[in-house]
């Protein structure tokens, strides 16, 4: 396991419960702004379907994670919603941006909402900061809609003047109802 994953596996553990663990930052206003404003725009991304742009956000070993359960601490070895690497994102992207992708065909659109932004303290050794929301997503598709909320734990690095995910963890509050149809990307 490399640094940033060892890292990353501290940070997670302290997200065991759900990604609400951390309630108030604990970066400068600056910093807590720059986290802010990098979320806001991953969900400008997903609700403009600039999928290819939303999945470069994420570092060459990023993942995506969704747990089946808040208690969870890793993907490895139980079942998960989603549990991707950027392979496996770049795939769906391939498959929901084809031309003939059945799903792609009905009307079909979301709108984030992202709020509650706390951010935690970058990781002495690795630079990773830690930094929690909660969501709420509407889908539009054809003439049905549905919602989606909960919480988001994003582990970030600093790339360049903007930051890079090293691991999104999306908790759902609705993740152990049935879903009509399948989520095509994410949320």
């Amino acid at each position: 396991m490399n640094a940033d994953r060892r890292a990353g596996a501290v940070q997670l553990e302290a997200l065991a419960d759900g990604a609400g663990k951390m309630v108030r930052s604990s970066v400068d206003a600056e910093t807590r702004m720059n986290v802010e404003e990098f979320l806001f725009h991953q969900a400008d991304l997903l609700d403009t379907k600039r999928w290819s742009e939303y999945v470069g956000l994420f570092s060459g070993n990023g993942i995506y994670w969704m747990p089946a359960r808040a208690e969870q601490t890793t993907w490895q070895g139980v079942p998960s919603i989603f549990a991707e690497d950027i392979n496996l994102m770049n795939i769906r992207v391939k498959r929901i941006g084809h031309p003939r992708a059945w799903s792609q065909q009905m009307e079909w659109a979301t709108s984030h909402v992202v709020a509650n932004v706390r951010v935690g303290a970058p990781d002495p050794a690795s630079g990773i900061l830690t930094a929690c929301s909660n969501f709420h997503m509407t889908e539009l598709r054809g003439d049905y809609q549905r919602y989606f909320a909960g919480r988001y734990a994003h582990q970030l690095r600093r790339r360049g003047d903007a930051f890079e995910i090293m691991l999104q963890r999306v908790d759902l509050l609705s993740a152990q109802i049935p879903f009509d149809y399948v989520i095509q990307a994410w949320v």
